[in-house]
């Protein structure tokens, strides 16, 4: 979940950073993502300023993760937020058996999703964040 967080940094959205990480089978990091534009994409001045407009432009981390590997790759998704209804829909796609995240989305049909395809789905309330404090 760390990982996850720490990829959420990555992202250049003002109002919503969210940050993902995959391990495989031998519970390796095979990837980290976070929500952001297209690769290329240069936004045109004022892009970031309505929050609505440009939302439908912004690729998803689990979407962005997913990129990073095939199919049965990944075990295990960490993500800072439960996946939307798609990105849920794209993970049980790719095979993941278990998801983990920090924030609920309660706009999310992921919990029916998930036990649907009988894919762990679980919210993890703390874990260990590094900071620039020691």
């Amino acid at each position: 979940m760390a990982l996850a967080h720490v990829a959420s940094l990555r992202s250049e959205d003002p109002y919503r950073k969210v940050g993902a990480a995959a391990l495989d089978y031998d519970n390796r990091v095979i990837g980290t993502a976070y929500n952001g534009l297209a690769p290329g994409f240069d936004p045109p001045e004022g892009f970031w300023d309505d929050r609505d407009q440009r939302q439908k432009f912004m690729l998803h981390a689990e979407v962005n993760l997913c990129s990073l590997f095939r199919r049965g790759e990944a075990r295990v998704i960490a993500t800072t937020t439960m996946p939307c209804t798609s990105c849920m829909q794209t993970l049980c796609a790719y095979g993941v058996e278990e998801v983990y995240y920090s924030e609920l989305y309660k706009a999310s049909d992921a919990p029916e999703i998930a036990k649907t395809y009988g894919v762990t789905l679980e919210q993890v309330a703390s874990y260990p964040v590094v900071t620039g404090e020691m």
